[in-house]
């Protein structure tokens, strides 16, 4: 396999349509790196650009030693699969998987023993005889992993291949996708805009919003260390909440106060707050670091607007007098619509940003 190395790369659309802003990053060789965003943050057009598909504007890619940016992409070596099987309806499954081989005029035993690997891999070997009309949609792109495992490429790539799938079948394609990365130790970029797909598969993460690449890390750190309020927000399954505050003194230390809610700081806030010039600060706050009942500190009085039952575990979606926010709770004494409620915040577990960039004011 390969590392790959994107050095200040931008990518501009009809000479001022800025898609990608000097993305400078690296996928490390035999790494699992998700491209994750928005509709329109750049992903995809970053993942073409290593195909070859799309031309660089700016800055180098690497494979390895390798600069490719003037490569064609059949030069490259590697694979792609599309969001969409772009299967040849009218051939088997086998000549499917062949195709890309004997145009490389590869011998008939060698095309033969690959395909059968890969068909062996992905559980696919009943049906190489079958033409994709008869396949599920499961299926269909197991065949199209397949037509790009049987190259042997270094670098895979992945373009929201798992979109067309019904909920349950996108879990079972993220498990077997995650399992073919463990037994072929391959390298592979997958592009998607869901972050649970990204957290679940990917041991590196780029976050990227508007073309700009907002933080790289491991999914643990994007969870519990965002750069900014974007990833705090696009990270995490509700959202983080954020409520905006100004800084109050409270017995010579620092508080935080929300319209006539005050809470107090440990330590680790109240020294992020030694960067901010002005008193205002927005915190942040996961649904499962609010909890139910009063405490001696931190305390808020709300509203229950909406209770949505999950299993396990509810959502508890209150309002105050200005703000709305999600608590996450256990499925015991679950309050009802529109009944106040009293919860606290585990301010332990609490973020600061910058009111007006949205920098974490709590990750060093």
């Amino acid at each position: 396999m390969a590392q790959v190395n994107l050095k200040d790369v931008t990518k501009i659309y009809d000479g001022d349509v800025l898609a990608v802003e000097q993305a400078d990053f690296q996928i490390p060789d035999e790494s699992f790196t998700v491209l994750v965003g928005p509709s329109g943050c750049g992903k995809s057009t970053i993942l073409r650009m290593i195909a070859g598909l799309e031309e660089i504007t700016e800055g180098d890619i690497y494979i390895d030693d390798e600069r490719i940016n003037d490569i064609p992409p059949k030069d490259r070596d590697i694979a792609m699969v599309f969001q969409n099987y772009a299967l040849y309806p009218h051939m088997t499954v086998y000549k499917n998987m062949a195709f890309g081989l004997k145009l490389r005029k590869y011998p008939k035993a060698e095309i033969e023993q690959r395909v059968k690997e890969a068909a062996e891999i992905l559980s696919i070997s009943h049906l190489l005889n079958r033409k994709p009309k008869h396949l599920s949609g499961g299926e269909r792109q197991r065949v199209a992993v397949g037509r790009a495992i049987v190259r042997h490429p270094k670098v895979f790539l992945f373009d929201e291949p798992l979109s067309n799938l019904d909920a349950k079948l996108r879990v079972q394609m993220r498990m077997e996708i995650s399992r073919l990365h463990d037994r072929l130790n391959a390298t592979i970029v997958y592009v998607t805009h869901d972050q649970v797909e990204a957290m679940t598969m990917g041991d590196q993460i780029v976050v990227l919003n508007e073309g700009k690449i907002q933080q790289i890390a491991d999914p643990g750190t994007l969870y519990h260390k965002p750069a900014n309020q974007f990833v705090g927000g696009f990270i995490g399954t509700p959202p983080m909440n954020f409520i905006e505050t100004h800084i109050v003194n409270n017995g010579g230390a620092s508080g935080l106060q929300f319209e006539s809610f005050k809470v107090e700081l440990n330590n680790r806030l109240q020294s992020a707050l030694n960067t901010l010039s002005g008193d205002a600060v927005t915190l942040g706050i996961r649904p499962e670091d609010i909890h139910i009942g009063e405490s001696a500190k931190n305390s808020v009085g709300t509203q229950v607007e909406l209770v949505e039952p999950l299993g396990n575990h509810a959502l508890l979606y209150l309002r105050t007098g200005e703000n709305n926010f999600v608590a996450q709770s256990d499925l015991v004494d679950i309050p009802q619509h529109n009944t106040p409620l009293t919860v606290n915040f585990d301010m332990e577990k609490a973020h600061l940003f910058h009111p007006e960039t949205g920098k974490s004011l709590t990750v060093t």
